[in-house]
């Protein structure tokens, strides 16, 4: 197997990124989980938080403490050289986790751009549904808003571009596509995707211990409902 060689590099005077790979790569973000993991457990002095990516890992520090244990010197040369073994380690088998089931209705009353992306992609409504609910996604990161995850990656025959003009306002749980990426908006927002359809489920809830229904690493499979389930979900 061809080895992984990992780039190395700041983002400003208080920061360090870890990057494997310039594209979306399952294999690629499986050394950021396993190294986002190791860091956890492992936990360096004076690093304040680690933001995990598709491809990318990437540590907030203190600089005053980390030039404390770099004996004066460049905070970043240092953790650049304590970064660069975990960069390259074995990676642990990852184990396959039961997938969060996401229930979704694919009505044209929920779902304004699903006409048009049958349209985008030569599919028929039945089969684009068919497509997106056959899958497992990956949460690859957080982002844009809070709660957002990225996924991928949505099969290559429903794969469309994000629209040309962002709405105004995006409701909240609506599930959309841009290129090989799916994702739902945990609030309303303006936004830019392909959105074809909703669900029902709060993604997003500031009243519970943990917020946001996703982490990266989780696991995703969409499973269509119907136009009165969700209404009943509601109402519950």
């Amino acid at each position: 197997m061809k080895k992984t060689i990992a780039h190395i590099y700041a983002l400003g005077d208080q920061a360090i990124t870890i990057e494997w790979s310039a594209s979306i790569s399952e294999e690629a973000n499986n050394q950021v989980m396993h190294s986002f993991h190791f860091l956890q457990l492992h936990p360096i002095e004076g690093v304040t938080d680690i933001i995990p990516a598709y491809c990318s890992l990437t540590l907030i520090y203190n600089s005053t403490i980390i030039r404390k244990q770099a004996m004066g010197g460049s905070p970043f040369e240092w953790l650049k050289k304590k970064l660069a073994s975990l960069a390259v380690a074995p990676r642990e088998t990852i184990q396959n986790t039961v997938p969060l089931i996401i229930p979704v209705c694919y009505d044209l009353s929920l779902a304004p751009d699903l006409v048009e992306a049958t349209q985008l992609t030569g599919c028929s409504i039945e089969e684009l549904i068919a497509l997106h609910t056959s899958e497992i996604y990956t949460v690859y990161m957080l982002g844009f808003l809070p709660g957002f995850a990225y996924m991928a990656s949505v099969n290559k025959k429903i794969q469309m571009p994000r629209k040309a003009n962002p709405r105004k306002l995006v409701a909240a749980g609506s599930i959309g596509i841009a290129g090989e990426q799916t994702g739902i908006y945990p609030l309303e927002a303006p936004g830019g995707w392909q959105l074809i359809g909703q669900t029902p489920l709060k993604i997003f809830d500031i009243s519970k211990e943990e917020p946001c229904l996703f982490k990266p690493g989780n696991k995703v499979k969409f499973e269509a409902i119907s136009l009165e389930q969700f209404h009943q979900f509601n109402a519950a």
